[in-house]
């Protein structure tokens, strides 16, 4: 615990149609109503050199990509914007609320494409050195629903072309870690109406507010 007056970080976890970037300006203002302004950014990403990572990973191509060339680009990514952004940020007495983080490596790379939980966990530390989110919020939905609702959108990235069983594995992941670490991952069914999905999140929200007051 970082003390009343110390930044907080806040992390959105969820698989494609699951509604982040709708629900990540919803954290932002709910959180801008109680009277903290929080930084947000997203990962792959959240710098210059970061975002150029995040083209990388991102971008479709002919070529097959290594899951663990893929893995060490993510995590080349969130060195630079831990160092940069968010380490900084947290220091001053910021908040920062992220859109992914290191959760999205080990449900992607790890139970989507089959990378060692051991071969993560040892990037984990040498990258983040124990840092971890105060909160996650994972957006959980069934892969069909959340796969329906990208139909349409203008050129799909590398990981939106993957099949069903895919997304399924990263939604185990996801369940699994939320299982596992059930203090800082709480859970918020996505797949009902936005209304009951954000008053889920503010709920989630308040009892860490109150709690970080304490």
């Amino acid at each position: 615990m970082r003390g009343n007056l110390s930044g907080r970080f806040i992390t959105l976890e969820g698989t494609e149609g699951a509604g982040k970037s709708t629900n990540l300006a919803f954290m932002r203002d709910y959180l801008e109503g109680a009277g903290i302004t929080a930084l947000v950014t997203r990962e792959p990403g959240g710098t210059a050199f970061a975002e150029e990572i995040r083209e990388l990973v991102l971008s479709p191509r002919e070529e097959g990509v290594d899951a663990l060339a893929e893995t060490l680009l993510i995590f080349a990514a969130r060195a630079q914007h831990l160092q940069a952004v968010i380490k900084p940020a947290i220091a001053e007495g910021r908040w920062v609320l992220c859109d992914r983080f290191t959760d999205a490596t080990y449900a992607y790379q790890g139970a989507g494409r089959g990378v060692p939980r051991e071969q993560i966990a040892v990037l984990e530390g040498l990258v983040q050195d124990g840092f971890k989110p105060d909160l996650t919020v994972y957006l959980d939905l069934p892969v069909e629903i959340g796969l329906a609702r990208i139909q349409g959108r203008d050129e799909p990235d590398r990981f939106e072309r993957e099949r069903h069983e895919f997304f399924n594995r990263v939604r185990k992941g996801y369940l699994e870690i939320a299982n596992t670490e059930s203090a800082r991952v709480k859970v918020v069914d996505a797949s009902r109406n936005l209304r009951d999905v954000q008053r889920d999140i503010s709920a989630q929200l308040d009892a860490c507010l109150r709690s970080w007051q304490t």
